[in-house]
């Protein structure tokens, strides 16, 4: 089948401003739960900073040079944003952001840190039959679920992620988005897994999908992606999209499901040294 969309900046700028507005809104709602955290967002440089903590997952700077180019000034700005909160400086650089950031990086003594591919489905004109696993029941959570939602997450994080615990905050936060689904996946009587979608201009944006490790190889992930994905249509969106690591079991699962990597974003990051 052939794609209806092409990777190319237009639809960049379409993820990236998505990833943004996902990162702005967690941190407003980090705010209003947790008053005395400092998290804000501003837009900077053609992008969106976010900050919800020193060493949160969040706590980046989204979209960057997606708009044109970027000047110095703009990024000693963005800098700024960051140091004065204590924290590091960390972009997630696309590839289709302007050049103009490259020899910039460069000169202020960024280091790279890592990778993540962006991988995206259409959800328009193609067939999204559920899939059946029979031993696995989804359904979307109620708001009394959140520390049940948050800890099942979590707990699936657990492995790859050594000090998940330190990111319920930032779960919970993502938990109670206005524009969200977010869903939990049993056996029995026994939550196993979870994960949850947000809603921008028709873009559905996939996160904290993860499953238990006692019950994995039992089509958990699967199952989650596939209720994930019916949301969205539900929602009227035209694409979904998620973030992996290259070659992960994360991003296998969801190539299984007819996602494909339209680019990878690498991490960037700028350390903060107290003067």
């Amino acid at each position: 089948m052939r794609s209806p969309f092409i990777a190319d900046i237009q639809l960049a700028r379409r993820l990236e401003a998505t990833d943004g507005w996902v990162g702005i809104l967690a941190a407003q709602i980090h705010a209003q739960l947790h008053p005395d955290s400092g998290a804000v967002a501003e837009a900077i440089a053609g992008g969106d900073a976010v900050y919800t903590g020193v060493g949160s997952p969040l706590t980046q700077a989204i979209g960057v040079g997606m708009k044109g180019p970027v000047g110095g000034p703009e990024l000693e700005q963005l800098q700024a944003f960051f140091e004065v909160r204590g924290s590091a400086t960390k972009i997630e650089l696309c590839p289709h952001a302007d050049p103009s950031l490259i020899p910039l990086l460069g000169a202020r003594g960024y280091r790279l840190r890592e990778f993540s591919n962006m991988l995206v489905r259409p959800l328009k004109g193609v067939n999204l039959a559920p899939i059946a696993e029979p031993a696995v029941n989804v359904r979307r959570c109620t708001r009394a679920e959140d520390d049940l939602w948050v800890r099942t997450v979590s707990r699936g994080f657990a492995e790859d992620l050594p000090s998940s615990d330190e990111n319920l905050p930032v779960l919970r936060s993502l938990f109670h988005r206005p524009d969200s689904s977010c869903l939990l996946a049993w056996i029995g009587d026994e939550p196993v897994g979870g994960g949850a979608l947000a809603v921008h201009e028709g873009v559905a944006a996939f996160y904290g999908a993860s499953t238990l490790p006692l019950f994995r190889r039992r089509g958990v992930q699967k199952s989650i992606i596939s209720a994930l994905l019916q949301n969205a249509v539900e929602a009227g969106c035209d694409i979904a999209y998620t973030l992996t690591s290259p070659g992960s079991s994360s991003q296998r699962n969801v190539e299984r499901q007819f996602f494909r990597v339209v680019y990878t974003r690498c991490t960037v990051v700028r350390d903060f040294s107290p003067e």
